[in-house]
């Protein structure tokens, strides 16, 4: 998608942490992703980076992609991958398929009557 006009495209506003490895590196980086689309994210991060720069990034749900930094400016900075993503996948629960939830919904117990409401209900009027 380097090189493409994407300003168009979708954007999911969300705060995930993501993980940069830079071209030529083997360390990774922890950054914040603030957006998130088909074609690219917006990160911060206290990092120096440049634009040109080539890197991966790891997203929960999606795994490893491969981009280049689009833009830098202050602690912000966009990467625009070489594969458009989903990233509905990324809200989704860790280990959730087809981005829908495996995580049960449960529903809050049905308790007996509190010793407050049972006294309440014994009160008569005078």
């Amino acid at each position: 998608m380097a090189g493409v006009e994407t300003r168009n495209i979708n954007r999911d506003s969300l705060f995930l942490l993501a993980d940069l490895t830079f071209e030529g590196h083997t360390e990774t980086q922890r950054v914040k992703v603030r957006n998130l689309s088909t074609g690219g994210l917006m990160g911060e991060s206290d990092l120096q980076i440049e634009s040109g720069a080539r890197l991966s990034v790891e997203l929960r749900n999606i795994g490893k992609i491969d981009g280049t930094v689009a833009w830098v400016q202050g602690r912000r900075f966009g990467v625009a991958f070489e594969q458009e993503i989903d990233p509905k996948l990324a809200r989704s629960h860790v280990g959730a398929k087809n981005g829908e939830s495996d995580v049960p919904r449960f529903a809050r117990a049905v308790l007996e009557q509190s010793p407050a409401e049972k006294w309440r209900t014994n009160i008569r009027p005078l």
